[in-house]
């Protein structure tokens, strides 16, 4: 069983959020980078992009697929995870960590509330 950190909130594509304060770290949970393989390339959003709620806002690349990585939120993105560049197994190794991808100011805080939770989360894993 894969470890789903109770203290953030997943969306059904495999996402997690970590709110503090207006501020969302987005990364991809543990089952994902699982699924995925080895990740071997990291498209980040620009700094500034306006990502809208499940809409695509990143690109993850492994040995056996490219996958959209969503904004589970509303907003703009104020900063992206530079150490993952040329560093991608970072995603592998923390992914609820040092493997974060990227952090939305969120527009509207009552998205949040929309996520699933740590066992709303592990439900749709089976």
């Amino acid at each position: 069983m894969s470890s789903i950190p109770e203290n953030l909130r997943y969306t059904e594509s495999h996402e997690w959020v970590l709110l503090e304060g207006d501020i969302a770290t987005v990364g991809i949970t543990h089952h994902a980078q699982d699924a995925l393989g080895d990740i071997v390339h990291v498209e980040l959003p620009a700094i500034g992009k306006a990502v809208k709620k499940g809409a695509g806002a990143a690109e993850v690349e492994s040995v056996k697929a490219v996958s959209d990585i969503y904004a589970p939120v509303t907003g703009t993105v104020v900063d992206v995870n530079g150490a993952l560049d040329g560093n991608e197994s970072v995603v592998n190794q923390d992914p609820h960590g040092a493997g974060w991808l990227f952090k939305v100011k969120v527009a509207d805080p009552a998205e949040v509330a929309t996520l699933l939770d740590a066992a709303a989360y592990a439900a749709t894993l089976h």
